[in-house]
């Protein structure tokens, strides 16, 4: 029996848009000026130390927090404040491909809300969203962590994760989404083998790879 999908949950950065075009090297760079500027962290060791904090929390910002006191809305205030118009462009394929999809679409995603709007309204496709799952709407978890899927099922109403559609560029961010039930899709311009359910190269290929999303 043909599955019927309620919810999509899209990931936003390397996701939505290729990775490569600057972005997360620009955010980066914010994050090394944050950890040398607010933290005084020599700059020969913040790269081993953002490595360290992101294999053991998660995300750099956790690390941050756990070891240094980092206030979270100053550390994403600080590593978001990049000029994004100069990265990112309307995606004319991506706001067709949403504009067809029935399903309710949240973004679920670690950076902060403001980055989201942003991002969205450079892509053009703020218009298609209906709901936005970012780090602050989480209490501060994040994904892998499951506490961070269940808040996201929560704030979208669902109570199948079954239903759900789950889409990101880290393998590590699907698995306890997979766990749940929900289908996963790897987005990543070089496939590569893992546990997801689908593969894709890049966003604006979703409907090749599941058309039931619209044929349901």
């Amino acid at each position: 029996m043909m599955r019927r999908y309620r919810t999509l949950f899209l990931d936003l950065d390397d996701t939505l848009y290729p990775s490569g075009n600057g972005v997360w090297d620009a955010i980066g760079d914010r994050i090394n000026q944050y950890m040398l500027e607010r933290h005084g962290i020599p700059s020969e060791k913040i790269p081993e130390l953002r490595d360290s904090y992101f294999r053991n929390y998660g995300t750099t910002l956790h690390g941050l927090m756990v070891h240094h006191g980092a206030d979270p809305g100053d550390y994403l205030n600080f590593v978001h404040d990049i000029p994004l118009d100069e990265y990112l462009q309307p995606n004319p394929e991506l706001k067709a491909m949403l504009s067809r999809l029935p399903q309710q679409l949240v973004i679920f995603t670690n950076a902060s809300r403001d980055h989201v709007h942003r991002v969205l309204q450079c892509l053009d496709i703020a218009g298609h969203i209906n709901a936005i799952v970012d780090i602050e709407t989480m209490e501060l978890h994040h994904k892998p962590q499951p506490r961070a899927y269940q808040i996201a099922l929560e704030i979208a109403g669902e109570d199948n994760a079954r239903a759900c559609v789950l889409i990101d560029d880290r393998i590590e961010n699907l698995l306890p989404g997979a766990s749940l039930g929900m289908t996963t899709v790897h987005v990543k311009d070089m496939i590569i083998d893992g546990p997801a359910d689908f593969h894709i190269p890049s966003i604006t290929d979703l409907l090749s790879a599941i058309p039931q999303l619209v044929e349901d």
